[in-house]
């Protein structure tokens, strides 16, 4: 289709046309947009000791089938347990604090040190940790993962891939 006055109509390579019959034997789309509350946060999911997930997008949720979403909390002078998050790449929007994540490049442990509004890529398998340096502020982040349940791998040390 078109652009009409700076809008970008449907059937162009960003916007699909989502009106077609969808090819045999694929899953037929969404039936509704789903919003969730702050307040609707879901604390039943996997957890890693030294900080608190919450889980708003995931399959248990919304239905999804690839993503999941949320965020986590990692109280003052804290630090999470090493972990990592199996196949899943997971992508992390700093939104309060400056929390450190740290993981082991296979020479030594790196630092990287954050302020709100940036954001982390954490490959999949990579182990890593969360730590909040900071004696008086909370750290929040959002995180999006392309598994639709969070996994979570609890580790004893950081080691290289």
């Amino acid at each position: 289709m078109t652009r009409n006055e700076g809008v970008t109509m449907a059937g162009d390579s960003f916007h699909p046309d989502l009106t077609e019959t969808p090819p045999e034997g694929a899953a037929p789309p969404g039936v509704r947009v789903h919003h969730v509350k702050a307040s609707d946060l879901d604390a039943g999911t996997a957890q890693t000791e030294g900080m608190r997930r919450l889980a708003a997008i995931s399959g248990r949720t919304v239905g999804s089938d690839k993503l999941w979403m949320g965020e986590t909390h990692v109280e003052p002078a804290m630090a999470s347990d090493n972990h990592h998050h199996g196949e899943s790449e997971t992508a992390i929007f700093i939104r309060k604090g400056h929390p450190e994540f740290v993981y082991h490049d296979g020479e030594r442990e790196v630092r990287l040190a954050t302020s709100p509004g940036d954001y982390i890529f954490v490959p999949p398998f990579l182990p890593h940790r969360e730590e909040n340096p900071d004696p008086d502020e909370s750290a929040e982040v959002v995180i999006a993962r392309t598994t639709q349940e969070a996994i979570v791998v609890n580790l004893d040390r950081l080691s290289p891939l």
